[in-house]
């Protein structure tokens, strides 16, 4: 769209500046809405063109619809602020934009952006005072909330939706704590994650739920959750998880046919926090090896080593050994499985 300035208008710009230079940038935003609210304008009015089925300079007889003007109102865009737009009207009332809808003050982008800063914990009070600086208009704490209940609709959808359709093969199991808003505080809060690996190799966030991770019964009715969404555990190969109390258990009374491994992450982290800072690395890359072993026999033959190197004679010994030893029975399968996978799945 062609912008044009006069002399007498230039001469007038460059005193202005002069006296005020801040000015310039207000100016320039000025132009920028004005020009940007020409283009929705423009798009309703061809809108409406079809929605009649003439052009402006065509007629027709008889009882048919006619343009009827237009109606000014402000929309709000991203990056933009809020911009002037003129909305057509016809004879008889029928025309509706889905250009503007009549309902909406601004663009759904924006409305996401107003529920992410909700969530990160700012008050709906803080982002309606906020609101008129950063995008030129005041959005009340009201319509902050029925941004924020959309959000919260859309992802309940996605957090309830059926699983029936996703083949899951291996399935990872964590306690997590995550920030969470309640009432005017911002606390956190444990929550019960799975995530869920497809033969192809594509992970899956399979669900989340509030929980206490050492809780058994909020664990078996996190699983129950799952399978009555559709979750099939008969091609369910392996669960892997930390050796959080009645976890395992619980996990093979739901999944029966499913192996368990621990979290070869959670032993590591368990064992180092055992370690002189200095020695980290070197006993991290040694439980590595056994960890990466070809089989079970050769992670047996490193762990010998592991001990007789880091274990023997050491004060600490007896603690690293005791949590090493505790999680040797059941970390090697996802090893041996992980060569299988990746030999299947060479393409990905």
């Amino acid at each position: 769209m062609k912008v044009e300035i006069s002399v007498p208008e230039v001469v007038s710009i460059f005193k202005e500046i002069q006296q005020k230079p801040g000015n310039i940038f207000e100016m320039i935003r000025v132009e920028i809405k004005e020009s940007v609210g020409q283009y929705p304008t423009k798009l309703m009015d061809l809108e409406r063109t079809e929605f009649l089925g003439r052009q402006w300079y065509e007629h027709a007889q008889g009882d048919v619809n006619h343009r009827n003007g237009s109606y000014s109102r402000n929309f709000t865009l991203k990056g933009i602020g809020a911009v002037k737009v003129k909305v057509p009207r016809d004879r008889k009332g029928e025309y509706e934009t889905r250009i503007i809808p009549r309902s909406k003050q601004y663009e759904v982008e924006l409305r996401q952006d107003l529920s992410l800063m909700f969530l990160t914990g700012v008050s709906t009070r803080s982002l309606s005072m906020m609101s008129e600086r950063l995008i030129g208009r005041k959005v009340s704490p009201t319509e902050v909330s029925n941004a924020n209940k959309e959000l919260i609709e859309a992802v309940e959808k996605w957090r309830t939706r059926d699983l029936s359709g996703e083949p899951i093969k291996y399935i990872f199991l964590d306690g997590v704590n995550f920030d969470m808003r309640i009432d005017r505080s911002i606390e956190k809060v444990p929550v019960l994650a799975a995530i869920g690996v497809e033969k192809t190799g594509r992970k899956r966030v399979l669900g989340f739920q509030a929980g206490d991770k050492e809780s058994a019964p909020a664990w078996r009715e996190f699983f129950r959750d799952l399978k009555k969404r559709g979750l099939d555990g008969r091609d369910m190969v392996l669960g892997a998880m930390d050796g959080l109390p009645g976890l395992e258990k619980v996990f093979k009374e739901e999944f029966p046919k499913a192996k368990v491994q621990r979290c070869q992450v959670h032993v590591s982290r368990n064992v180092l926090a055992k370690v002189p800072r200095k020695l980290k690395k070197a006993v991290a890359d040694d439980m590595r090896s056994i960890f990466y072993a070809s089989s079970k026999p050769k992670a047996m033959e490193f762990f010998e080593i592991f001990k007789q190197k880091w274990l023997k004679g050491s004060s600490l010994g007896c603690q690293m050994s005791g949590k090493l030893h505790r999680g040797m029975s059941n970390i090697f399968y996802l090893s041996r499985r992980r060569m299988d996978f990746f030999k299947d799945h060479e393409h990905y």
